[in-house]
């Protein structure tokens, strides 16, 4: 369980993601936290998600992993920058630049993931965050992320 998620800082305007997005009532509502110097995530695939019987659809774990990088991205800035969750600091947000997805063995359906991210600066506006997906421990998929600061031209 993920106690101070940094989705959970987003003001409402940017609550909307259907992957991370806390107020879209039909998103995953996925939520990232910090888990010692790497990030969490973790999520209980829906039968709706289905590839086939006993399987989670791979677009799923796509984004799975591209939400997971985002937040990643937005909590290791936030830290840089002095702040947690929880501090009434409002985080920056990013948005996806690049998404790479190895699938390395397919993924059960009924057993709750587990994304572990580990964070790089690439430059102060730009992030890698490399991400392994779990399911009862077995590696099922592995994934990259760069992440971009949010343009203000994505503000209204």
């Amino acid at each position: 369980m993920i106690l101070k998620a940094i989705q959970d800082e987003y003001p409402d305007d940017f609550s909307w993601c259907y992957g991370c997005g806390r107020l879209n009532e039909k998103g995953h509502h996925f939520r990232t936290g910090w888990d010692g110097e790497q990030t969490l995530t973790i999520y209980s695939p829906k039968q709706e998600h289905m590839a086939l019987p006993g399987f989670v659809y791979g677009g799923l774990i796509a984004s799975f992993i591209d939400c997971h990088g985002t937040g990643s991205a937005s909590l290791a800035l936030h830290r840089k920058n002095g702040h947690e969750p929880g501090d009434g600091v409002e985080p920056p947000r990013f948005v996806t630049a690049s998404l790479k997805i190895d699938f390395i063995k397919p993924t059960p359906q009924d057993t709750p993931l587990k994304a572990i991210g580990t964070i790089h600066e690439i430059h102060p506006k730009k992030w890698k965050v490399e991400t392994e997906v779990f399911a009862n421990d077995i590696l099922c998929a592995r994934g990259e992320v760069i992440a971009v600061v949010m343009p203000s031209t994505f503000v209204k």
